[in-house]
């Protein structure tokens, strides 16, 4: 009952805010950045960590001035997601343009499903719902439940606005199984960290082993679908530009790991062009292959744990 009373006020005031013009809300970011930055320095160590062990090549300086950049945009990202919950189609279209539409719709016209791979790069949830505008073809878009009920409501409330389909993670072969048999556009972030127990691949990311989920890849050989990169790019505050890059026509005659470490690589190279839009404030390598070594039997690591000691 006591928590029913705090979340219906806590919904009301997210609206409420969410109806302020983003001058005003960007007003409120300049603050939350200060309040995050200079006063209570926002998980510092771990951005810190993250920073030194991807960018070795750069001096302390450039790492830091890399951190105050991306604590300033975190700002910006919270209160744009906060405005996501009442903001209108055309704002939406006004903020994101988008680039090279015209291969995916010949895939659809092939006969082909699409999957966009992207990552916590830019305002990824903005573009997620500028695609839920694009196409007259089943939109579906994976995420990670959160474990708070309250939030993961929310964000599924605010994800689906346009129409796209919402589909949790582990129910995501399932569906795509159930909708064989229609043109689809399936977009997943494929930078989050498996569970423990769900390493399976370890790949090369940013100067060190990375645990990856493989989703992409099963999914696009079970479904032949073509694979393609979401390459968010940020033009200025609140404007974006998402670039459809086209990775796979032919999923089944790729190598194992090859369409994983393909839009793995793809991802690096972008942040390394301008590494503030990232979500360095993630524990992004929360595990090392040594340290999975019990889970699997043999020797060697080359990027798959089936070959650890």
């Amino acid at each position: 009952m006591i928590k029913k009373a705090i979340r219906i006020p806590s919904i009301a005031l997210l609206y409420l805010i969410s109806l302020l013009p983003l001058w005003m809300l960007y007003f409120i970011s300049d603050v939350i950045f200060f309040i995050l930055y200079r006063i209570i320095s926002y998980r510092k160590h771990v951005i810190d960590e993250n920073l030194k062990h991807s960018f070795p090549e750069k001096t302390e300086a450039e790492r830091i001035r890399i951190r105050k950049e991306f604590v300033r945009y975190l700002a910006d990202l919270v209160m744009e997601t906060v405005k996501l919950l009442t903001i209108s189609p055309n704002e939406v279209k006004k903020r994101v343009e988008v680039v090279n539409t015209n291969f995916i719709e010949q895939s659809f016209k092939n006969g082909q499903s699409v999957i966009g791979i992207l990552g916590h790069y830019g305002n990824w949830e903005l573009n997620a719902l500028r695609f839920s505008q694009l196409f007259s073809e089943k939109r579906i878009i994976v995420y990670k439940p959160l474990n708070n009920k309250f939030f993961d409501n929310l964000m599924i409330s605010m994800r689906s606005r346009f129409g796209a389909t919402l589909v949790g993670m582990k129910q995501t072969m399932r569906k795509l199984t159930q909708y064989r048999h229609e043109r689809t556009m399936t977009v997943l972030v494929g930078d989050q960290t498996p569970a423990r127990a769900e390493v399976t691949y370890f790949t090369d990311f940013l100067n060190q082993p990375t645990a990856v989920f493989l989703g992409v890849e099963k999914l696009a050989k079970l479904t032949n679908s073509v694979v393609v990169f979401c390459d968010i790019r940020r033009i200025k505050r609140g404007y974006y530009r998402c670039s459809f890059i086209p990775l796979f026509n032919n999923p089944k005659s790729t190598d194992e790991y090859e369409i994983t470490n393909k839009h793995v690589k793809y991802l690096e190279e972008v942040i390394r062009q301008q590494p503030q839009y990232w979500l360095w404030s993630h524990r992004r390598w929360k595990y090392k292959p040594e340290e999975l070594s019990d889970l699997f039997p043999s020797s060697g690591y080359n990027g798959t744990l089936s070959q650890l000691s």
